[in-house]
């Protein structure tokens, strides 16, 4: 598994190409400043940048570039009160992606200047014409790590990871299906929320794609009626009541060995779990209820963390004789960049529907049960058999995530923020990112900010 990543969403990533490679073929330079994940995990998250206009350097080259103090007291007064982590990053026009000594003559002047101010992991970054970014972090005594790498999470998911001896240039992307993507695969960890009708399938696929870690988290615990749609699910496991993270869990061990599955048997919306989400580099979003998708959707934008989100319905009509027929057999898989628009911004849920959901849930009796809750829409099932629809979204969650990361499609993934698919019509539709308003997250790059998420529930204990 990776150490340390810095993070950046894909519209600030934009912003900070644009301005260090305006096309004149000179040096440029800038200064993120990043908040970090709570737990563990090294990894920063890139929150805002500060721009250091061209015309106000000292001096801009194809091979050199000075930049008055100035920009940097900016960056520190803004990054002190959160202690945010700056990293000070410069364009290489001439593409080499390596650190040079004259760049680390540099660092050795500048960043003792920052720490001197206040403590966080300060560190520099490369750019070069392609958009591939190295970085490097420093310790108060100026010992320096490389981070192992660099993420861009937008319309595609670009992974850089920290240069070799003798490299100049960035690794390739490996080529989607091919087993170089089941190396790289081996070195992120991904979260599902929900391991039940579609969540076990998409536990499936992810593990045996390779993920280095599989985080599960669900609160429930297997009963008979869930057998029919459940992988990797026994009679024994029903008839003690396994919860679904475990039986999933022991499937992952014999598939992978110890130490890829990491259950989590509470519910999405505890401290805990989204802890736990907070580790991972990738979140698949399996959940029925519209608390649990918020929450993934807050995740998505609070850690830069991409967003795959899925569900199916099968709605059905009145024939004329006053009995249920199949209206449609459908699913959704929405993509989430963090930045962009949201699950709530695209209608999955809203304030309304998420007030019934609490009320139906603490106060049954003041809510009166609706028939089309659940997998038929207005009739009761008690075990729908719909495996099949099932593994049909989850299929499209995963491959959504393969063509993000390793992009195979004849047209840019940007046209492709939402799929709705009808088995019914044998037909699919496709809803670009600009067919959705999105408008600017309160939390995005929050990170370990307290109270997490923006949520006072998800605030330290006591």
């Amino acid at each position: 598994m990776i150490g340390s990543t810095l993070s950046l969403c894909g519209a600030l990533h934009s912003k900070l190409y644009a301005h260090l490679f305006p096309g004149d073929g000179l040096e440029a330079a800038a200064i993120l400043l990043c908040s970090k994940v709570p737990g563990p995990r090294a990894r920063l998250l890139a929150k805002e940048v500060v721009l250091i206009p061209h015309q106000a350097c000292v001096r801009r080259e194809r091979e050199g570039l000075s930049w008055p103090g100035d920009y940097l007291e900016q960056a520190i007064d803004q990054g002190e009160p959160q202690r945010l982590a700056l990293v000070l990053v410069h364009s290489h026009p001439g593409g080499r992606l390596r650190f040079s000594d004259v760049d680390d003559d540099s660092d050795s002047r500048v960043i003792p200047c920052v720490h001197a101010a206040y403590s966080a992991s300060h560190g520099s970054a490369i750019m070069v014409s392609d958009g591939s970014m190295i970085a490097r972090l420093y310790s108060a005594n100026m010992g320096h790590v490389d981070v192992d790498l660099v993420s861009v999470i937008g319309d595609d998911i670009r992974l850089f990871w920290k240069s070799w001896e003798g490299c100049t240039k960035a690794k390739q992307c490996p080529i989607a299906f091919h087993p170089d993507m089941t190396l790289e695969l081996g070195q992120l960890s991904c979260v599902v929320i929900g391991v039940s009708g579609i969540g076990s399938i998409v536990a499936e696929q992810v593990t045996r794609l390779g993920f280095g870690e599989v985080r599960l988290i669900d609160f429930d615990v297997i009963e008979k009626k869930n057998l029919n749609r459940i992988l990797n699910s026994h009679l024994a496991h029903a008839e003690k009541q396994t919860p679904k993270v475990e039986a999933f869990s022991e499937a992952i061990k014999a598939c992978r060995g110890d130490g890829v599955a990491h259950p989590l048997a509470v519910s999405i919306s505890t401290r805990e779990a989204v802890l736990s989400a907070s580790q991972a580099d990738v979140v698949f979003c399996c959940v029925d209820t519209l608390e649990g998708r918020q929450i993934a959707d807050l995740m998505c934008s609070a850690f830069l963390l991409p967003l795959f989100d899925g569900g199916v319905a099968i709605p059905t009509r009145k024939t004329l004789d006053d009995q249920r027929a199949i209206a449609d057999v459908c699913g959704r898989v929405d993509y989430v960049q963090p930045g962009a628009s949201t699950l709530a911004q695209r209608g999955v849920y809203d304030s309304e529907r998420l007030r019934q959901e609490q009320l139906r849930r603490v106060d049954p009796e003041s809510f009166r049960h609706e028939v089309n809750i659940g997998y038929i829409k207005g009739v009761q099932v008690e075990a729908p058999s719909v495996i099949t629809l099932n593994m049909r979204a989850a299929s499209a969650m995963v491959n959504e995530f393969i063509a993000r990361c390793y992009p195979f499609r004849l047209e840019p993934n940007r046209r492709y923020a939402r799929t709705n698919f009808s088995l019914a019509a044998c037909d699919e539709d496709y809803f670009s990112e600009a067919s959705f308003e999105a408008s600017p997250s309160l939390v995005l790059a929050r990170g370990d900010e307290e109270p997490l998420l923006g949520i006072q529930a998800f605030g330290p204990a006591g």
